[in-house]
This record gives C-alpha cells, sequence and structure tokens, in this order.
C-alpha cells in the first residue's frame, strides 16, 4: 500500500502469527531482493477493551517506532477492504497512545493524530523548552522547531525545499545527542498562510515521498509560529495532504489518500 508514495507492506497479525526480527525486516525492505518498502505495519488484535486493533510500524532498518500518520491512513483502508471491521470510525492503539481513523469518500481517510506535545521531555528532546531552538551542524548555525506528533520530529523553515541540502542536514539532525530517541527531521517552505512545501528525511529511512506525521509536525509547528492559519495544505513529493489545527488544546486532524498496490504471500 501507500500514501502519496510513502509505502507500506501491511499484514494481518491477527489471523495468523508474524512477529519479524529485525533482519527480517530488512530483508523483506529490501528493494531488489525483497518486498520493499518504507515501512512494515502490523495490525494486530487490541490489547485495551475501547480499541478495535493495535497498530505497530517498524522502520526498513528493523526498528519499532512509536507512530505513522500516511500508514495510519493504509492501515484503515485495510482492515476495512479485508473484513476485519465495519466500522467507520476505528479506534487503535499505538505505541505512543489512541488514535481514530474515518473512512470518507473518494479513497480519503482523516486521521485524528491527538493534541500535539511540545513539552521536551515527551518529543523526547535534550533542550530548555524554547518555540525557537538553535543548534550547530557542520558548523552551520540551524534554527528549528521541535514537536511530537507521538514520534519527535524537528521542523527548519527553509527558503527553498528544492534547494535545501537535506542529504546533509537531514542525517546530521536526526541522529543528534539532543534527540536520545532520533528524530524526523521536516524542511519546510510557506507559500501563503494556506499553503507549504515539506521534504522529510525519515528517522530509520531517509527521505520518502510523504510523511504524515512530519506534515502534521511542520503545520503545527508553522502554526505556533503565527504563519500559518487553521487549515493548511501540505504539499510534499507524492502529492497533498489537509492538516487542520485550531491551537492548543486541540487535536491534529490530517486527511489524504490511502491506495492498495498489490497483495501476495512470502515465506518466512
Amino acid at each position: 500500500m501507500h500514501g502519496l508514495g510513502n509505502d507500506f507492506m501491511v499484514v494481518d497479525a491477527i489471523n495468523q502469527d508474524f512477529t519479524p526480527s529485525p533482519e527480517q525486516i530488512m530483508k523483506l525492505s529490501d528493494r531488489h531482493f525483497g518486498v520493499g518498502f518504507d515501512q512494515l505495519l502490523l495490525v494486530e488484535a487490541p490489547k485495551s477493551k475501547d480499541a478495535e486493533f493495535q497498530y505497530r510500524i517498524f522502520n526498513s532498518d528493523g526498528g519499532e517506532v512509536e507512530q505513522c500518520g500516511n500508514g495510519a491512513r493504509c492501515f484503515a483502508r485495510f482492515v476495512v477492504d479485508q473484513g476485519l471491521t465495519d466500522s467507520i470510525d476505528i479506534p487503535v492503539d499505538t505505541n505512543s497512545g489512541r488514535i481514530s481513523l474515518r473512512l470518507g469518500e473518494n479513497g480519503q481517510v482523516t486521521v485524528n493524530m491527538g493534541e500535539p506535545r511540545f513539552e521536551p521531555a515527551q518529543i523526547p528532546l535534550d533542550l530548555k523548552q524554547a518555540d525557537h531552538y538553535e543548534i550547530m551542524i557542520n558548523q552551520q548555525l540551524i534554527e528549528f522547531g521541535a514537536v511530537s506528533m507521538g514520534n519527535p520530529h524537528a521542523v527548519i523553515l527553509v527558503d527553498d525545499v528544492g534547494t535545501v541540502r537535506l542529504q546533509e542536514l537531514g542525517p546530521a539532525l536526526e541522529k543528534h545527542p539532543i534527540f536520545p530517541n532520533r528524530a524526523n527531521i521536516g524542511f519546510m517552505q510557506v507559500l501563503n498562510r494556506n499553503k507549504i512545501k515539506l521534504r522529510v528525511f525519515e528517522r530509520g529511512v531517509g527521505e520518502t515521498q510523504a510523511c504524515g506525521s512530519g506534515a502534521c509536525a511542520a503545520m503545527v509547528v508553522g502554526h505556533s509560529w503565527e504563519l500559518l492559519n487553521d487549515s493548511v495544505g501540505v504539499m510534499l513529493n507524492g502529492g497533498e495532504l489537509t492538516i487542520t489545527w485550531s491551537g492548543a488544546g486541540a487535536p491534529v486532524l490530517m486527511t489524504g489518500p490511502a491506495m492498495s498496490v498489490y497483495e501476495g504471500f512470502i515465506s518466512i
């Protein structure tokens, strides 16, 4: 499946046993010798009585992560298409808490991502809380915002996403000691108060065609900096998402497509 080109292997782990090792995940993710994907998504039975499913995410390097917004939309489409639920609103537990998924028309899915968290301990970020943070990367002073959307994000405001040194700055900031769990790094270009361009270097993956939680993080940071309105179109390499957030205390809503590409079988 894919959400704007951010692609996934999605596995029903309710009706079969599937507990992959990091080595197996890396082998499956290889685009030449395996299935090929940015993330592996597991659909598991719920661990709490109020959820319909447990949603687990593994990056292509084999590491498990807390959240993936594009994956959440694909997760919703998968459980409906596979007949695992007939719900319209689907409560799902993740390693970072509860999210709610809602299927709409024309293949669109809206994900209630919950409230963004700015406290450094909750991101986590090893700096004192501020609206803007600064750090030296390769002898260059980088200013960024930071937020957790269930997973850690740094957002850098740039003049042109097409010319940003993503392959240099992304890895350097992703693995910087100030982020104990590493971080997803977004490069945001503001076109106007209702539209931004975004490129994201994803933790444990690299640059992807789209990043749903990264789009949410960029909108939230831009909104908190008073650069953006309450509803924003986020233009990513793979397409556009609509992100809505009205400010402190409100949940972030992400709307975009989820597409199935093919189904298959593989022996492990």
